[in-house]
């Protein structure tokens, strides 16, 4: 699978978050996460291992009971089932991937 750059493709989960799914195999999903400043995503957990890279911006992000200010260049990894959350400090990219898939971002 090879997919070019594109501006379209983006669904609105949240309020002042944007997401899209840039490529997906049998076993990993790529995603890019759009988030404005004040942007929340809510405590949650999934079965999948996520693990993310901040590219632009600034996040809080809580894994279990801690808690971490992501800088650019900031990476992370979120093992399966446990609680985290993340709020966005500025205007933010963020680009993570999931194994095994999410079926819920097929696009």
């Amino acid at each position: 699978m090879f997919n070019k750059k594109s501006t379209t493709g983006y669904e609105q989960p949240l309020d002042k978050i944007d997401r899209k799914t840039i490529a997906h195999g049998e076993k990993t999903l790529l995603s890019e996460f759009l988030l404005k400043k004040g942007a929340q995503i809510p405590v949650h957990s999934h079965p999948h291992e996520q693990t993310g890279y901040l590219v632009v911006g600034k996040v809080e992000l809580t894994i279990g009971t801690d808690v971490f200010i992501a800088e650019p260049g900031d990476a992370w990894c979120i093992h399966g089932g446990v609680d985290h959350s993340a709020g966005a400090l500025e205007d933010s990219v963020i680009i993570e991937a999931f194994a095994p898939v999410r079926e819920d971002y097929l696009p």
